[in-house]
């Protein structure tokens, strides 16, 4: 079995979430990426019995605030939004692993874990 956590190295969840994505989903959202209180990156947390595990991470931005009311409703919205693109990313998450077939994907709850870091957790399983 390979290990989950050299594919999923910084290099690869950089390719599957660049840091640019962050300022365009917010300036789909609201016209401009300065506009957005967080930074959105890409986290493995390990494997499961059938699937990988990483969490979405939202780090607050300097002079700005990481508020739970902006941060709660989030994994509906990152859910549908095409920039955000979660099937996309669950399929190249498959793909890397030579399981593209079957891919399937689920949002966590957001979690606080600082006022300055919020994460919400995603499941992708290999069925």
């Amino acid at each position: 079995m390979p290990n989950y956590a050299d594919i999923f190295n910084r290099e690869m969840l950089d390719e599957l979430f660049p840091a640019t994505r962050t300022d365009e989903f917010f300036e789909a959202l609201f016209g401009d990426a300065e506009d957005g209180s967080y930074d959105i990156s890409l986290s493995y947390k390990g494997e499961s019995e059938n699937g990988v595990d990483f969490e979405l991470q939202l780090r607050q931005r300097p002079g700005c605030c990481l508020a739970c009311n902006l941060t709660y409703g989030l994994p509906q919205v990152f859910s549908r939004h095409p920039i955000i693109n979660i099937q996309g990313m669950a399929q190249k998450i498959g793909e890397a692993l030579g399981r593209p077939e079957n891919v399937s994907w689920q949002l966590g709850a957001t979690r606080e874990m600082s006022r300055e870091l919020h994460v919400i957790p995603l499941s992708v399983r290999l069925d």
